[in-house]
């Protein structure tokens, strides 16, 4: 407020040494006495030159103002009286009276000097100087002035009142200000904002250690960032900072060596808008993640551990299947052999030996041989007999070979079967969930026929293939059928029974549920099944269902359990999306 009305004043006094400059050449100097005409000029401008040379080291302007507002007040006074005429006594300059001193000295001051003014000019002026038309426009002049005044009041005190507001907003500003540099300077990131042209505005605690630690010294505000950079650096940040002024949120991971240490740092580059939502300049957010990363690393290498025992276990699982149907089917091929051993040894071929040899003996005299000899008479029923011997050993030792040919024919089947789904993990295919479900149940097959357990299947029809990883939902699938075997197989109850289903859930996902009647899960339990570790069976691991869990969240679905107590059985639910995310 007091810078405003000494530029005011400033500006006052300058244009009124003008107008006192150009009354003195052009209104004095044609004067018959210049002296006497413009003593008034004279010593206001001598005074306003004086007073405008004391306000350039004056640390207040109240009397520098009070003085110039008594000598515009008296210098038109003074000429008004010297001169005597109305058009002098009401000249328009009267009206910078109350605009001036209600500005520059308040409203009182301002009243007081207004009423000097308005009397001048409408009662002392005229009455000493009586004009010939009448006093009635000095008296409109005088009010004007006294209007002059009321205004200036008003839009004086409407200033106050936005300046208070301002005030009171920059107050507020202030003070948002300085709790965001609190909070800035309270975090451990470092946090710089920047000017479009790369130049720091503000600039953290953290932000200058981290500067300190990387380019040897404190970065000052007002200088580039980027300068302290190689070269090949700068034109990148430069481009990733064009970016960001476009309206982009640039994120960037670095690896710095500071003091001698790795560490990874997040950066984040987002742009500061102004007015109409334009970028003006750009705000850097850092992050040291070396504990992360890490952590993350760890994560993984013990992700990709429980992952490789989790296959192997699977592999183990599906090699015992594989086992127990190759072995069953072998032991069929085993008796086939010895049976088509067996019956070829038993075949008649001395017969047929013999035959050839009584016939080599009687070359010669076969007619006589066949006719009187009773051997050859009875050759021809010996061949007969021997023919329907041999017709009939040839079909068994056929079926037997069908048979051998049949049970290797399921050896081979099992194995392909294997070999269809030892595939690299990560593949994504259309896959049909119940014929995945079959296979998977195949390996099973001879383990459940041997503990008695009853195996129902529920598929829905017209359920469109999946998108999904062929080999990982196999592994789930695998696992859990192995944990319904061993519950059953723990389980007192004569009525062992497995059902698997497949359907559409109501929101729209596959489900695809291995339930079984078998011991059951506690309570207590189920909101541990799935953790790392955890394990009701003497020999478990407890790698099982979780890498299941992990592998269904992987899938973009989820694994579930149910269970209603010891002994009712348990439900294991699986929920995949039919199209991958991504």
């Amino acid at each position: 407020m007091e810078l405003s009305r000494g530029r005011l004043l400033v500006g006052i006094l300058g244009m009124l040494l003008v107008v006192n400059l150009l009354a003195l050449w052009f209104y004095v100097r044609l004067s018959p006495d210049p002296l006497r005409t413009g003593t008034t000029q004279f010593t206001c401008l001598a005074l306003f030159a004086v007073t405008l040379w004391r306000l350039r080291r004056a640390s207040s302007i109240r009397v520098h103002a009070w003085l110039v507002c008594f000598l515009v007040t008296a210098a038109m006074s003074a000429e008004s009286w010297k001169t005597g005429t109305q058009a002098v006594a009401v000249n328009v300059m009267a009206m910078l009276v109350p605009m001036l001193t209600v500005y520059l000295l308040g409203v009182r001051w301002g009243l007081f000097f207004s009423l000097l003014t308005a009397a001048n000019m409408g009662l002392v002026h005229p009455y000493f100087f009586p004009p010939p038309g009448g006093s009635s426009l000095n008296l409109y002049s005088a009010l004007f002035v006294l209007c002059g005044w009321l205004v200036s009041w008003m839009f004086l005190a409407s200033r106050d009142e936005a300046d208070a507001a301002l005030e009171q907003a920059l107050r507020t500003l202030r003070e948002s200000e300085e709790k965001l540099v609190s909070l800035v300077e309270s975090t451990d990131d470092p946090v710089c904002s920047l000017d479009k042209g790369g130049r720091i505005l503000t600039l953290n605690q953290a932000g200058t250690e981290l500067c300190r630690q990387l380019f040897g010294g404190e970065p000052l505000p007002g200088t580039s960032l980027f300068d302290a950079l190689p070269p090949e650096q700068r034109a990148l940040w430069k481009e990733r900072a064009g970016r960001t002024l476009q309206g982009e949120h640039v994120r960037i991971q670095l690896n710095l060596t500071l003091e001698g240490r790795s560490r990874v740092m997040d950066i984040n580059l987002s742009p500061l808008l102004g007015a109409g939502r334009r970028p003006v300049g750009m705000t850097l957010f850092g992050r040291d993640i070396t504990a992360l990363k890490e952590a993350e690393a760890r994560l993984g290498e013990l992700h990709r551990n429980l992952v490789d025992v989790s296959r192997q276990a699977g592999m183990a699982e599906m090699a015992n299947g594989i086992l127990h149907n190759v072995g069953n089917t072998l032991n069929s091929v085993t008796v086939s052999a010895g049976l088509l051993s067996q019956r070829l040894r038993a075949l008649r071929v001395s017969g047929v030996a013999r035959a050839s040899t009584l016939l080599r003996e009687h070359v010669h005299d076969l007619a006589s041989f066949f006719t009187r000899d009773p051997r050859g008479q009875q050759f021809p029923q010996y061949l007969e007999l021997l023919a329907q011997r041999l017709t009939s050993e040839q079909e068994a030792l056929l079926a037997e070979a069908v048979m051998l040919d049949q049970n290797v024919e399921h050896i081979k089947a099992v194995v392909s079967m294997q070999q269809a789904h030892a595939r690299v993990t990560g593949v994504v295919e259309r896959v049909s969930v119940p014929q995945l479900l079959d296979d998977a149940l195949r390996l099973h097959t001879v383990s459940f026929e041997r503990m008695g357990i009853q195996v129902r299947t529920d598929y829905a029809t017209s359920l469109p293939p999946v998108l999904v990883d062929r080999h990982k939902l196999l592994q789930i699938l695998i696992n859990l059928m192995s944990n319904a075997r061993h519950a059953l197989l723990d389980s007192p109850r004569p009525d062992k029974r497995m059902c698997l289903r497949v359907e559409r859930s109501p929101e729209g996902r596959l489900r695809i549920q291995v339930a079984d009647n078998g011991v059951g899960i506690l309570a207590e339990n189920l909101p541990r099944i799935f953790t790392q570790g955890f394990t009701t069976k003497e020999d478990g691991h407890g790698f099982g269902l979780h890498i299941s869990a992990l592998a269904a969240g992987e899938l973009g679905g989820s694994l579930t359990c149910a269970s209603a107590g010891p002994g009712q059985g348990a439900t294991f639910t699986i929920e995949l999306p039919w199209e991958p995310r991504g």
